[in-house]
C-alpha cells in the first residue's frame, strides 16, 4: 500500500521530499522499529486523545508511552485514550492503530514529545502497518514549526 490518501497530498502542497520504506506487517510502532532496525527515538508514534474540547494527536516516540497527567498538567486539559472507533473515524483511510503523525492532514491539532525535535530524521506510520514515511529533521520540522511541545512521555 502506498501513504494515506490524504496524507499524500498535504505532504506535496508543503513541498515536503520523503521517501516511503517497506517492511514485514507489524501490530505496533515498537514492534516495526525493530523489524526495520531502526531506533524506537526515531518512529514518531501518533496517540489519539480526546477530552470536551475535542481530539488531539499527541506525538511520541515508538519506544515511549504516553503519560496522561503530564499532558494533561502541560495542556491544562482532561485528556484522555480516544477509543479505536473514534480513531478510525477520524483516519478513513488508514488501518487501525497506523495513525501518521502528520495531524494537520486530517485537521487535528498536535502536541509533540520534545525530543522529536531533536531528531536528525524521523520516521512515521503512513497508515497501514507496512509502510514508514521517512522525513528529514529539517523537513519534519517544516511540518511542526507551529505546534505545541512538552516532555509527557515515558521510556518503555
Amino acid at each position: 500500500m502506498t501513504i494515506a490518501k490524504k496524507l499524500q497530498p498535504h505532504l506535496a502542497e508543503r513541498g515536503v521530499e520523503y521517501k516511503v520504506l517497506t517492511h514485514s506487517p507489524t501490530p505496533s510502532a515498537s514492534r516495526t522499529a525493530e523489524s526495520s532496525h531502526i531506533s524506537g527515538n526515531r518512529i514518531a508514534k501518533g496517540v489519539m486523545l480526546k477530552d470536551e474540547s475535542g481530539y488531539l494527536l499527541a506525538l511520541v516516540p515508538a519506544s515511549h508511552h504516553i503519560g496522561l497527567d503530564e499532558i494533561n498538567s502541560i495542556l491544562g486539559r482532561n485528556l484522555k485514550l480516544a477509543t479505536e472507533e473514534e480513531t478510525c473515524t477520524l483516519f478513513p483511510d488508514c488501518e487501525v492503530g497506523a495513525v501518521p503523525a502528520i495531524g494537520a492532514a486530517y485537521g487535528l491539532d498536535v502536541v509533540m514529545e520534545e525530543s522529536r525535535a531533536r531528531q536528525p530524521d524521523i520516521y512515521f506510520e503512513g497508515g497501514d502497518h507496512t509502510s514508514l514515511v521517512h522525513l528529514s529533521g529539517e523537513q519534519f520540522g517544516k511540518l511542526m514549526d507551529t505546534i505545541q511541545r512538552g516532555q509527557f512521555s515515558h521510556h518503555q
